[in-house]
């Protein structure tokens, strides 16, 4: 029986299981695929990454006291983190990844790189 392959439009045949022409159709359909169905994760993950990216570059020291208006300036999103935590004293902090964060009153963000103890 003659079948159509969904990627090349080709005319093949073969078992009554099989649905590509070729093992390259095959994978560049798959690939197509999951890329569309990716692309919103990737988008996050870049934010995320340059997010970090923008904290380990205003934090060399690994504490710093910064203005938000710094962080906006370098693309920061506040939006996207990858977690929170909460100190003992209730003091928030947000973290993309090992670097975080604290916005103070004002227009002021106290910076932190990730401490081992800090989970």
């Amino acid at each position: 029986m003659k079948r159509i392959c969904p990627e090349c439009g080709e005319e093949y045949t073969g078992r009554s299981d099989k649905k590509f022409c070729s093992a390259p159709c095959r994978s560049a359909h798959h690939n197509r695929q999951n890329a569309e169905e990716q692309g919103f994760q990737r988008a996050i993950n870049n934010i995320l990454r340059h997010n970090r990216n923008v904290l380990a570059e205003l934090n060399p020291d690994g504490k710093a006291n910064v203005r938000r208006d710094r962080m906006i300036d370098r693309g920061f999103k506040f939006r996207y983190f990858t977690n929170e935590y909460t100190t003992r004293n209730g003091k928030l902090y947000h973290f993309c990844y090992d670097y975080g964060y604290r916005v103070e009153d004002g227009d002021w963000v106290f910076l932190i790189k990730r401490q081992e103890y800090v989970e």
